[in-house]
């Protein structure tokens, strides 16, 4: 199974921004689909940003479109999302995902990190 670690959390008033990473172990980096959820107090959690199968589109959900940017670096098996223009509904725990070929969904997720943003 593929091990995730987030870090990059953080306390941000309105407006500021952060830059969450989450490292991969057990897997070939370059075949993993990666993604980042979120969950807020009191909610489910819910989908943020990925990259499709192959890597070459991201996806992002309506909410942070615009504003934050998934990324990735294969040299570092490390996968970024980059948050600018940080609301307080952002706040949340933010999750890494990692879903492989053999799986029909994210199989595989960090601990994850807690992002609070400020008004």
């Amino acid at each position: 199974q593929v091990q995730l670690v987030e870090s990059g959390g953080g306390l941000v008033q309105a407006g500021g921004s952060l830059r969450l990473s989450c490292v991969a172990s057990g897997g070939a980096f370059n075949s993993l689909r990666m993604g980042w959820f979120r969950q807020a107090p009191g909610k489910e959690r819910e989908f943020v940003a990925n990259f499709a199968w192959g890597n070459s589109f991201t996806n992002y959900s309506g909410s942070v479109k615009g504003r934050f940017t998934i990324s990735r670096d294969v040299a570092k098996n490390t996968v970024y999302l980059q948050m600018n223009s940080l609301k307080p509904e952002d706040t949340g725990i933010y999750y890494c995902a990692a879903q492989t070929r053999r799986e029909v969904d994210f199989g595989s997720w960090g601990q994850g990190t807690q992002v609070t943003v400020s008004s």
